[in-house]
């Protein structure tokens, strides 16, 4: 049984019996509950069972109901709703593929809008309902759907176990997560499976982003799947990017006056993609250290043995990869190069998303854009002042501290960091050590380790 699937030990301690036959079938039967249930419903997780505490929990319901039976388009509640979980207007992003829970109601003609901020994700289809995906510090993500009561007005905002059937599986390695689909769709939004398609990040190249989506914005000669629909021609899939390249207006594919913007923003795009993966190399880091951190007290207290002052054996394992995993992304080590002229989208964007910039003494931050060679000026991402980096365990968020260190503060990089010279280094140390107060404590509490070579 591989280590990853042993179960806490109070579910699997032998019980005495003479025959020996009671701690086999024991063992038996333990070997094929962890096998048919996710790691994340098991303790101390409880996923499902957990009560939540985001920022869903904390709407106001009856101010919300209140916009709702003023709401002839749904427009209304869909504006009163973002400002509630503090999400700007101007990330929309459109999707037309049928990829989600609404997919009856999505086509080239009736898209998908998405809105996001740091920590909240928000998606409505026109004539549907909204769907919400939310930082949570015990369950990592929460996912829930929202409505109003057709007789009586009422907003009704539910968890939504169903979200689970995608958004824990396969696509996000077995764990609660979000992501981003490019595929090649057909005329009615379906992806052609036989043509597969691309889980997209920071780190996947142009050629394969966006297939099913809307996309407005300038990026020179380089090509995407985005703005086109895809044709089968004699049992092989046929894609012309050319006409979908470049393009700012939208209005000869949507009538974009049912949506709160008129476009879908290329810049909001790739920083939508970046952040989806970073929340989800958080959310499963947080996951799988407490997880383990629990595995490690229970084993420790059934053998009689005194609590651990810190992670030990297989946790300590976890916490390593986890934090490894979190660092790499954090400093963008595989972003690919853009174009070379850059990219460009609408001004409206980049303006809210830098609204809850954190600059240091110098004017600097790590929401500052490039878009000339790469997403940011500084290559660390703004994802560490997320609710989901401040929820991170104690345990995990004091290694991802080192690990940074060891990178920003040597003169020896490790070599999968040398793509930040000292320069961009000696950039992302100061503005951190200035608007990051718990590093900066734990820097000053902590020795320098010595850098691997």
């Amino acid at each position: 049984m591989p280590a990853k699937d042993l179960p806490p030990c109070h579910l699997w301690r032998p019980l005495r019996c003479r025959t020996g036959t009671l701690p086999l079938l024991l063992a038996t039967l333990v070997v094929a509950y962890t096998q048919a249930t996710p790691e994340y419903e098991l303790p101390p997780l409880l996923y499902s069972a957990t009560e939540a505490s985001n920022l869903v929990t904390r709407l106001d319901r009856n101010l919300l109901a209140r916009h709702a039976s003023q709401d002839t388009r749904n427009s209304t509640l869909l504006r009163a709703t973002l400002a509630a979980l503090e999400i700007p207007v101007e990330s929309q992003v459109l999707v037309f593929s049928r990829t989600s829970l609404q997919r009856k109601l999505i086509h080239p003609q009736n898209p998908r809008a998405l809105y996001f901020s740091d920590d909240a994700y928000l998606g409505w289809v026109p004539g549907g309902l909204m769907e919400i995906a939310v930082t949570d510090p015990g369950l990592g993500v929460a996912f829930y759907r929202m409505d109003t009561a057709a007789d009586t007005g009422a907003v009704r905002i539910e968890r939504d176990p169903d979200c689970l059937s995608c958004h824990a599986g396969p696509l996000t390695g077995q764990w609660p997560g979000l992501m981003i689909r490019s595929v090649y769709p057909d005329p009615n939004g379906e992806p052609f499976a036989a043509a597969g398609s691309f889980l997209t990040s920071h780190e996947s190249p142009l050629a394969e982003r966006w297939g099913g989506w809307y996309v407005t914005g300038l990026h020179g000669p380089a090509r995407h799947l985005g703005n086109a629909i895809a044709r089968d021609h004699h049992g092989s899939v046929e894609l012309d990017r050319e006409p979908g390249s470049n393009l700012t207006d939208l209005s000869g594919f949507v009538s974009t006056s049912r949506y709160l913007q008129p476009d879908s923003d290329l810049v909001a795009l790739m920083i939508l993609e970046h952040q989806v993966e970073m929340h989800n190399r958080l959310i499963r880091g947080a996951l799988r250290t407490r997880r383990w951190l629990h595995y490690q007290s229970s084993l420790r207290k059934e053998l009689g043995q005194p609590p651990a002052t810190e992670p030990t054996g297989s946790a300590k394992v976890v916490i390593d990869s986890e934090s490894t995993r979190i660092v790499e992304y954090l400093l963008f080590c595989d972003e690919i190069r853009l174009p070379e002229s850059g990219v460009q989208g609408n001004h409206l964007f980049p303006a809210a998303f830098t609204r809850n910039r954190r600059p240091d003494p110098q004017g600097r931050s790590l929401k500052d854009l490039d878009l000339r060679t790469r997403l940011f000026a500084v290559r660390c991402s703004y994802m560490i002042y997320s609710l989901a980096f401040d929820n991170l365990p104690h345990e995990l968020k004091h290694a991802v501290f080192l690990k940074l260190r060891v990178i920003l503060d040597t003169k020896i990089v490790p070599p999968r960091f040398d793509h930040l010279g000292d320069a961009e280094r000696t950039a992302i140390r100061e503005i951190l050590l200035a608007t990051k107060p718990d590093l900066r404590a734990a820097w000053q509490a902590d020795p320098l380790p010595v850098a691997p070579r």
